[in-house]
């Protein structure tokens, strides 16, 4: 992979984990102990019985979000360490490498497309 397109890739994750984090803040508390986990915040709508099932509903949306958003930072995250390391690219199954076009589509692809599609099972 050339140089240029390593450093584009580079500036997309930045802005993603960018993004994430500040998705996160929105409705989690980073945790203190453990920076790469969060927790998502009960919403107070009032005492009303009605409000409260809104509340565990929204709380419910939230842990699954929440979720959702960690693993997307987590993959970031691991894109650009490995970045750093000079390991990215490479499929961590057969350890060839990457197309550049798929990384440039999906910066976090950590599989070549024919090994997704054999662990999908879709290829023969």
């Amino acid at each position: 992979m050339d140089s240029k397109a390593l450093e584009a890739i580079k500036v997309k994750l930045q802005e993603q984990e960018r993004q994430l984090k500040e998705r996160l803040e929105w409705f989690t508390t980073q945790d203190q102990q453990n920076p790469a986990d969060y927790h998502s915040r009960f919403p107070d709508y009032g005492s009303k019985e009605d409000e409260n099932a809104a509340e565990v509903s929204a709380y419910s949306d939230r842990l699954s979000l929440e979720h959702t958003v960690e693993s997307d930072l987590r993959d970031v995250k691991t894109a650009l360490a490995n970045i750093t390391k000079g390991t990215y690219g490479i499929c961590r199954y057969c350890k060839k490498p990457i197309e550049e076009k798929r990384l440039l589509i999906r910066p976090t692809s950590s599989s070549c497309v024919q090994c997704k599609k054999q662990l999908k099972g879709e290829a023969a």
